[in-house]
C-alpha cells in the first residue's frame, strides 16, 4: 500500500463501484477517465506522506495451549504501516487475539509495496517451515499496478499451492483486497475506479477460494474513517487493525474447532 497521497476530495453523483460499474463499465471508465485518473494517482503520490513500517518482532511465541504455527504475510498493511509498533499491527493483535487459547508460534514476512507475485517469489527463497494457518494481506499493489484479475487469480493460486504443499499449512485465510472506494486518502474518481478494480479481483478470488477447502475468503468489516486509518488516510491504524485482527483469529478458531471435533469423531 505505498500509492497513494493526501488529496483534497471531490464527489461524484455515483459513488460506489456496483452503481458505477452497471453505468460506465469498467473498459469504458478505463478509457474514458484515463487521463483523469493517471493525473490525479501521479498527485496522490507526491503529496501523501510515506510512512514508515511498525517497529517490533516479526515473529516469537505467545500464550498456552495447543499449539498453533501461524504465517502473517502480504504487503505494507500486513507489515504494520501506519501504526508504530507490530504489537498494534495486524500481526501482533492476531497473536494476542490467539493466545489465550493456544501456544502460538508466529512469523511474519511482509514489505512495503509487495504484490501477490512479490510474495511468490519471496516464499520460494525461504527455508522450509511448517504453519497450521496463514493469513495474507494482498491485493492492493496489485490493484495500482493494474494486475487484471486473470494474472492475480494465478499468482493467488500458485501461492496457496506454495502455502500447502510446502509449508504445510492446513488454512489458508486470504483476505479481501479493502474497498478502496472508502479510502480517505483518495479523490474521485480515483477512489471509485480503484474501487473497482478492487471489486473485480474480489470476485475472481471468492470464487476460487469457495472450492479450496483449505481456503477461507476473508471479507473484514473494518472501519475506514480517519479516525481509524493512520495519518495518510491510506492504511490501517490501530482499530482497523484489531478489527482485521479480530475477525481472523475468529476464522482460525473455527477451523481449529471444527478439526477437532472431527478428529474426536473418527476417534
Amino acid at each position: 500500500m505505498t500509492r497513494a497521497r493526501r488529496y483534497h476530495e471531490r464527489t461524484l453523483s455515483i459513488s460506489t463501484p456496483v452503481t458505477m460499474e452497471r453505468h460506465m463499465g469498467y473498459h469504458f471508465a478505463t478509457a474514458a477517465l484515463g487521463p483523469l485518473l493517471l493525473a490525479q494517482g501521479r498527485h496522490v503520490r507526491r503529496v501523501t506522506p510515506r510512512l514508515a513500517e511498525a517497529d517490533g518482532p516479526r515473529g516469537g511465541a505467545d500464550g498456552a495451549g495447543p499449539p498453533l504455527r501461524l504465517l502473517v504475510l502480504g504487503d505494507s498493511a500486513a507489515a504494520g504501516v501506519g501504526v508504530a509498533s507490530q504489537s498494534d499491527a495486524l500481526a501482533g493483535q492476531l497473536v494476542r487475539a490467539l493466545a489465550p487459547f493456544h501456544r502460538v508460534e508466529w512469523r511474519l514476512l511482509a514489505r512495503t509495496g509487495a504484490t501477490t507475485q512479490d510474495l511468490l517469489d519471496w516464499l520460494d527463497a525461504e527455508p522450509d517451515a511448517r504453519f497450521d494457518a496463514v493469513v495474507t494481506s494482498l491485493g492492493v499493489n496489485d490493484v495500482t499496478d493494474g494486475v487484471p484479475p486473470a494474472r492475480w487469480l494465478d499468482a493467488q493460486a500458485a501461492l496457496v499451492e506454495r502455502l500447502t504443499a510446502r509449508f504445510g499449512a492446513a488454512h489458508v485465510v486470504l483476505t479481501a483486497v479493502p474497498p478502496m472506494h472508502r479510502f480517505p486518502a483518495l479523490p474521485q474518481p480515483l477512489r471509485w475506479y480503484l474501487g473497482l478494480r478492487a471489486a473485480r479481483l474480489n470476485a475472481a478470488l471468492s470464487r476460487w477460494a469457495a472450492g479450496r477447502p483449505a481456503c477461507e475468503f476473508l471479507r473484514v468489516d473494518m472501519p475506514l474513517t480517519r479516525d481509524a486509518m493512520a495519518s495518510d488516510g491510506f492504511h490501517p491504524g490501530t482499530q482497523a487493525c484489531a478489527a482485521w485482527a479480530g475477525q481472523a483469529a475468529a476464522a482460525i478458531r473455527r477451523r481449529v474447532a471444527a478439526a477437532t471435533r472431527l478428529q474426536a469423531a473418527v476417534g
